[in-house]
């Protein structure tokens, strides 16, 4: 097999969530880069055509249809990773759900499963590719958190907690683990332009609140996502660990904003002489 050139040449990572949205796009992004691949969802289908469009690009490739709630799978296809891949460099777990409810009816199982995905399976993850990379001396973990960590969301009590632990996770892992090598960090995603943003949040509230209380005025591409992402992982992030890098077109950056931020900006700071939104 040919050499094959870009930051992360000879490196090799585990991606869960692959299939699709974000994970699909780091798979993408580190394959560029020349890295080998671990990919795995419940997307068989997903998943092929990934490894089709990943082997092209000359990575290796191992893919699984795996629920990462299952903790000795999770640990199998690490140890396969490795066996088949050579080595592992770091990991990026992706897999997550979201299912809205109002808090006072929100059943037990809509509850558990986004928290058993989001959370459970996030740590299933990186306790098996961290027991690697310890050992190892050397590594790194990107997690997907939110900004919804940043505080409550009606109808997503269960994805807000799920988020909000993931942080902790992180951080307490970076804190773990930095001095033995291995650095843990997160990005904070606004809306990414996603299915499961697409499918799952209501036209109206994504143009009227969403998208009209960002800076930026738009949705993220997954790609762009995956590039916060693969920075992180990257050399060039050597002294960063336990950060949670907010990726969310100015989102969190103000409070009170209205009009992509320009509402009292755009009138004097007087309210009276609000200008409607062209």
């Amino acid at each position: 097999m040919t050499a094959r050139s870009g930051r992360f040449a000879g490196r090799a990572f585990l991606v869960t969530g692959a299939a699709r949205g974000i994970g699909e796009a780091v798979a993408r992004q580190l394959a560029s880069e020349g890295a080998d691949v671990a990919a795995a969802d419940l997307d068989t289908a997903g998943l092929s055509a990934l490894q089709a469009s990943l082997q092209a690009l000359g990575a290796r490739v191992i893919v699984k249809n795996l629920d990462t709630r299952d903790a000795s799978a999770t640990n199998s296809f690490v140890a396969d990773a490795v066996q088949h891949l050579g080595r592992l460099d770091g990991a990026i777990p992706c897999a997550g759900i979201a299912r809205t409810a109002a808090a006072e009816t929100m059943d037990d199982k809509t509850f558990s499963d986004v928290l058993d995905i989001n959370l459970k399976g996030v740590f299933y993850t990186c306790r098996a590719v961290g027991e690697v990379l310890l050992a190892q001396g050397r590594g790194a973990i990107v997690t997907i958190a939110s900004i919804t960590a940043k505080g409550g969301q009606p109808g997503r009590a269960n994805y807000a907690a799920s988020k909000w632990g993931l942080v902790g996770l992180t951080k307490t892992l970076a804190v773990e683990w930095g001095h033995r090598g291995v650095r843990v960090n997160a990005v904070a995603p606004n809306g990414v332009d996603t299915p499961m943003i697409r499918d799952g949040i209501p036209p109206a509230f994504l143009d009227d609140v969403m998208l009209d209380r960002t800076p930026l005025g738009r949705l993220a591409q997954p790609a762009e996502i995956a590039s916060a992402i693969a920075f992180l992982l990257s050399d060039e992030a050597s002294y960063i660990n336990g950060a949670v890098l907010e990726v969310d077109g100015g989102l969190t950056a103000g409070f009170l904003t209205h009009r992509h931020g320009a509402d009292f900006a755009r009138a004097g700071a007087n309210p009276k002489n609000m200008e409607k939104k062209p």
